[in-house]
This record gives C-alpha cells, sequence and structure tokens, in this order.
C-alpha cells in the first residue's frame, strides 16, 4: 500500500500542478495574432453611459503628459523606457470624445494646423478668388494636469508551500498610478473644478512543482506556472476616464454645465451614487481599507454555542457541544479584559465521558477596533472542573489552565456583532480524563458562535476631530 502511494502521489501533484496552469495554456500566443481594436476599460461604459448635455462645451488640451519622469523598473535596475505612456493627451482626447459631453479642439499640435491652413488660403486666393476659410473654434475651458505619480510596490506579498520537493508559490505586487485633471475658464483663468484619481496596477504569479526520486534511478521533474502583469496603459486609460466622468458629474452639481431636460432623473441618480461613491472613498486609505466606518465597543457581552474537542490519554476523539458567556471590558479601543465562563463535555469514545465547566480571564487584542470586520487574539488564564447537576455546581477537583485563542468579529450594525472563535487550553494537569499516562498533560480545542451585544463606544478618530471647534 505505502509502494502504491508512493508512486501515485507524485502523477497526482504533477496533475494537479497542470490544472492550476491550465488557465495560461489556453491562452498561450503560440502564433502570431492579427491586429484588433483597441480594449476597453470598465469606465469606458459609463462614459458613453451618461446622459446627454444640454449644450456641449468645447475644451482645448495643450498637454497632459507624465509628470512624474519615472523609469520603468527592472530585476537589474532601471531601464530607459519610461513607467507611464507618454501619450496620455491623446487617451484624455478620446475620453472626451466618448463622453460626449465635449468637442475637443486640436491644440497640441496647432503649429502644424495653422501651417495647413496657410497653404490653403495661399491655393485658394490663387485659383478661386473671394473664397475663405471659416475661423477656427476658441475653447471655453482649458483642461490641464497629468499623472502626477506612478508608486512601484506599494503591496508586495506571496505564499507558498513545500513539501519533500514538492510544493508551489504565488507572488504579487501592486503599483499605483495618480492623475490629476483641472478644468480653466478661458475668459477669466479661473479654476473651475480639479478631479483627483488613482488606479493600482497589479502583478502576480503563481507557479508549482515537483523534484524528487520516485524509485532507484528514476527523477520526476515537473513544474508549471503563469504570470500576469496589468498594463500601466490600461490602467492610465481608465484614471483618465474616471477624471473625465467625475469632471462631467462635478460640473453637473456645480453649474458649470447642465444636462439635457429629459435626462435630469437620470443624471439626478448617478450625482447620488457619485456622492456615496466620494463618502465612502474618504473613509478608505491609500490601501482599499476603509478607515473609521464603525465605532468600537466599550462593554460586551456574548452568549455563544460551542463545539469541544477533548485530546487525552484516550485515542478516540468526539466532539460534544457545549455554551457560555463572555463579557468584554475594553481599556481601549484594541485592549479589553475578557471573562468568559462555559459548560461542556470531555469524551472518548467508549472510554469516559464528563461534563466540565470553565471560568476564565484573557486579556483580548482587537487588530482593527474600528473596521466592520475585525480579527482578534486572546490569551490568559482559567479554571476547570467537574459539573454537577446545574450550570453553577462545580464538585471534584479544579485545575488551572492556560488559554489561547484567535478569532473573527463582524459588526453590520451599531448593537449588534457576530463573533466566531478557535481556542486552545491546556490545563496544568493530567487528570482531566482519570488517566495519568504519557508525557502530556491533556488539553482540549473549543469553537464557538455567537451574537455579541455591545454597549458604549469609542469614536473612531474622524469623528473626534470632526466634534472640535
Amino acid at each position: 500500500m505505502k509502494t502504491l502511494l508512493g508512486r501515485v502521489t507524485p502523477w497526482l501533484l504533477v496533475l494537479t500542478s497542470g490544472l492550476t496552469g491550465c488557465s495560461s495554456y489556453f491562452h498561450q500566443p503560440t502564433r502570431p495574432q492579427a491586429a484588433r481594436l483597441g480594449e476597453e476599460t470598465t469606465v469606458t461604459t459609463d462614459l458613453r453611459q451618461l446622459p446627454p448635455a444640454r449644450e456641449k462645451v468645447v475644451a482645448a488640451v495643450y498637454k497632459f503628459r507624465d509628470q512624474t519622469g519615472q523609469y520603468k523598473q527592472t530585476e537589474t535596475g532601471a531601464g530607459f523606457s519610461t513607467a507611464i505612456s507618454q501619450g496620455t493627451t491623446n487617451i484624455l482626447l478620446k475620453a472626451l470624445e466618448e463622453s460626449g459631453w465635449f468637442v475637443p479642439i486640436e491644440r497640441e499640435n496647432v503649429g502644424n494646423l495653422l501651417n495647413e491652413r496657410k497653404i490653403v488660403r495661399s491655393s485658394v486666393a490663387q485659383y478661386k478668388d473671394g473664397e475663405n476659410l471659416p475661423p477656427l473654434l476658441f475653447a471655453g475651458i482649458i483642461l490641464e494636469g497629468g499623472v502626477v505619480s506612478y508608486d512601484a510596490n506599494i503591496i508586495t506579498g506571496g505564499a507558498g508551500l513545500r513539501y519533500f520537493a514538492m510544493g508551489g508559490s504565488t507572488q504579487y505586487r501592486q503599483d499605483r498610478v495618480t492623475v490629476y485633471l483641472r478644468a480653466v475658464a478661458t475668459k477669466s483663468g479661473k479654476i473651475l473644478k480639479t478631479i483627483y484619481t488613482s488606479k493600482t496596477i497589479l502583478s502576480q504569479s503563481v507557479d508549482a512543482g515537483v523534484f524528487r526520486y520516485v524509485r532507484f534511478k528514476r527523477l520526476l521533474e515537473a513544474e508549471t506556472g503563469f504570470t500576469t502583469n496589468e498594463p500601466a496603459q490600461m490602467a492610465v486609460t481608465e484614471a483618465i476616464e474616471k477624471a473625465v466622468h467625475s469632471l462631467v458629474l462635478e460640473g453637473v452639481r456645480d453649474g458649470l454645465w447642465a444636462v439635457s431636460d429629459k435626462a435630469a432623473p437620470q443624471m439626478k441618480t448617478l450625482l447620488d451614487a457619485f456622492d456615496k461613491e466620494k463618502t465612502v472613498m474618504s473613509e478608505t486609505d491609500v490601501y482599499g481599507v476603509r478607515k473609521n466606518p464603525v465605532s468600537a465597543p466599550f462593554w460586551c457581552l456574548q452568549p455563544y454555542g460551542s463545539v469541544w474537542r477533548y485530546s487525552g490519554d484516550y485515542g478516540r476523539h468526539t466532539l460534544q457541544i457545549g455554551y457560555g458567556a463572555s463579557f468584554d471590558f475594553h481599556f481601549t479601543p484594541k485592549v479589553a479584559l475578557q471573562l468568559n465562563a462555559g459548560v461542556g463535555t470531555l469524551a472518548s469514545r467508549g472510554a469516559f465521558k464528563t461534563d466540565v465547566g470553565t471560568l476564565d480571564a484573557n486579556v483580548l487584542f482587537r487588530m482593527l477596533p474600528f473596521q466592520r470586520t475585525t480579527p482578534f487574539f486572546y490569551a490568559g488564564v482559567g479554571m476547570i472542573s467537574q459539573r454537577g447537576s446545574t450550570a453553577f455546581e462545580l464538585r471534584g477537583n479544579r485545575y488551572y489552565k492556560i488559554n489561547t485563542g484567535a478569532g473573527l468579529q463582524y459588526t453590520p450594525g451599531k448593537v449588534f456583532s457576530l463573533r466566531t472563535t478557535l481556542e486552545y487550553a491546556q490545563p496544568l494537569t493530567d487528570e482531566l480524563d482519570g488517566l495519568t499516562a504519557g508525557r502530556f498533560n491533556d488539553y482540549y480545542l473549543r469553537a464557538s458562535l455567537g451574537v455579541v451585544l455591545n454597549l458604549g463606544r469609542f469614536a473612531p478618530p474622524n469623528l473626534k476631530t470632526a466634534k472640535k471647534p
């Protein structure tokens, strides 16, 4: 049996590795591809679905360029290629056209246009008397700005596992590009509106492999993997299109331009959604994590149900049901003192079964106290004893124990939360099951799930600042 398992396991790993990388195999560029139209971003559709304007705005773009001057990073250092496309003016002009709210006019290479008009005038004057060119359009607004930042490696990480020369790993990296766009009134030079948008750029790789002897003089080696890099040009395009989309909405809200009368209800819906998005972004940090969406509790009361699993001198482990309640008093939003009382059953199939009661005192640490979802850890000491006919009746010897655990708490509203925990309890005795054997003491695991009642609150830092006069 062991021989068969040793032969089959490597081939199962190879099959798993192949399935992991099959998505890359299905899209391998094994032959030249024909030219195609450019890809669209998720914001392109939003631009095209904007309600029509009452009157389009004539807009000029002289220069909208990369202002970072940053070169593309390689494994050996910086190269001579820039990290950002130098054709961002073209991207902005196309976004203006897609929105349907602007009439973009040529200004980046206006010298070429004027020279060509001179040639036309001279030709018309020589062959067609009395025929003149119409005047050029003048812009109502000038759009300025550019790509002001390209931050590389703002988040990097990965994970991997290898066992007896078999395993796999994954890595990821996130960059960030930032765009500023401002509208300037041609007649007065006043800056009407400034828009700030950003877009992350994700790169990730996955690989798996095996390198081991399957039998004497038979070496098995296999590997697979793939890497994906989000194109920087697509990220810049999406950030610019988002800036144009936001410029239209904020301009309508501030009365800089108007929507057609028939599309007013649709525009109101878009403005409400835009205001909600701005509110969410004001509470989100650069890594995409909500800053202070909820208040941290001051007191917490939690009844819970639990599942116990004993591990000791008897080999047959069974799961048993229990219940209990905990009370948390927070010194700070992150640190609390927890008192926990619970009852349960320790049992081994066909060997023994005993009802127990516990009383614990733990120090609890909440990692993200102002987030709706926060992990937490706790550790402390406690007591365990056999339980009598009621939950509050303890009999027999009382043993001290050490507790440590971790959990996750989700707060959908202000008052109630859901909490789940997994606890490891190590009694300082080997007599829980009535048998003293081996070098290690008995222990048990306890998993719990319950509803938390939050009383009193620590206000988030941004709310404290807002209350100051």
